[in-house]
Order: structure tokens, then sequence, then C-alpha cells
């Protein structure tokens, strides 16, 4: 065996050490939270040593961290794809409703699926409650990239808008589709009927038409 098959070997192993732990985590944190799941924990699940974990993430908290970073990096393409795409397809000038439609479904679609989603439903409502990644995290790399590219496509969708309201009319939206994911993870932990009302996909219609009629009253002009 060469140096080069050995080295692409123990890369390899490597890899899927690192990417059990990753699957093990997901699945510990969404079911008993950050606090409720030790690093022994981890380790079991993942069939690795406790060493490993400290290998790979150097701790606890940076293995919690690198879980939310290898769904969010995928969230951010998705919902920036979705974006150039209703834009691309309507010659650079999208209706609100197709924007908006398109971004919601974007947004909440990938985080409703039966499983990796839905656990990262479950984990983001318990960082909501007991946060452990730090305030400015993924802003730069996350946040700002998605939000820059709805402000410029709403300017594009509703140029009669003011530029200045652009940016809150973004969180507006944003803000309506977390509260979406936050009641269905709630509606999964409470099995209450009474909130059944808010089934993703009749929320999401909602948020579409609510929006597109506040933004075209908030223009003063129509779109």
């Amino acid at each position: 065996m060469t140096k080069e098959q050995d080295d692409s070997m123990k890369s390899h192993a490597d890899h899927g050490v690192r990417e059990r732990l990753l699957d093990a985590a997901e699945n510990l944190f969404s079911e008993r939270g950050f606090g409720g799941t030790s690093i022994r924990d981890l380790a079991a699940a993942a069939g690795c040593n406790i060493a490993s974990v400290n290998y790979y993430f150097g701790s606890k908290e940076n293995l919690y961290a690198e879980l939310w970073r290898r769904h969010l990096l995928m969230l951010r393409d998705t919902r920036i794809a979705s974006i150039d795409k209703v834009v691309s397809e309507s010659d650079g000038r999208p209706s609100l409703e197709n924007l908006i439609r398109s971004f919601a479904y974007a947004f909440v679609g990938p985080l409703m699926d039966e499983s990796g989603g839905r656990r990262m439903i479950r984990i983001m409502a318990r960082e909501m409650v007991d946060p452990h990644l730090p305030s400015a995290m993924f802003g730069k790399d996350v946040i700002e990239p998605t939000l820059t590219a709805m402000q410029q496509a709403l300017s594009k969708a509703c140029p009669e808008l003011d530029q200045s309201k652009v940016p809150l009319v973004v969180f507006s939206i944003v803000g309506q589709l977390v509260h979406t994911i936050r009641l269905k993870a709630m509606i999964e932990w409470t099995h209450d009927e009474a909130l059944l009302v808010f089934e993703p996909a009749k929320v999401i219609d909602h948020v579409v038409a609510f929006s597109a009629a506040g933004i075209r009253a908030y223009a003063k002009g129509g779109c």
C-alpha cells in the first residue's frame, strides 16, 4: 500500500467517525437537549471512544455548534437558491406572491421533513429556551447573505417600496416564518389539537397573502 492510499484510508475513517458523532449529536440533542446529553452518551451512540469527541471537535460545545453549522449552511444555500430561481424565471421582476411563497417554502420546508429537519426543529426550539450558541454565531455566513438576497429581490418585486423600509419588511416576513417553525415544534411536543390550524402549508398561504397585501399598502402605490 502506498503512503497516498494509506492517507486516503485514514481520511475516510476520520470522516466516518466525525459524521457518526454529528448524527448521534443530532439525535441526542433533539431528544434530551444540550444539558441532558453527555460526552459519554455521544461517544456511545456514535460507536467510538470518549476521546474522539475532543479529537474531532475539541468539546461538546464545539460539536453542538458544528451540528448547527452543517444544517444552517445548507438552509442558507437552499433559501438563496429559491430567491435566485424565482427572480430569474420572471426576467428580474417577480410577483410579490411568488417571491414570498418561494422563500417561505425554502425557509420552512427543509425543517418539516420526517428525518433531520424535524429533529432540528426540536433542537432549535430548545436553543430558543436554553441557548448555548454564541450570540453572534452565523450572522456573517448565514443570516446576512440570506437577508441581502431577499432584500434585493423584494426591491425588484416592489420597486415602489421605499428602500429604507425593505430590511424591516424582510425581517417581518422572516419573523412570521420563524414563529411558524416554533409553533410546529409546540404542536409536536404538546399534541394539542387546538393548534392544528397552524399546519405549515396553511400558515404559508396566510403569510403570503398577508405580507403581499401589507407590502403593497406600505408602498402606497401598488406593485
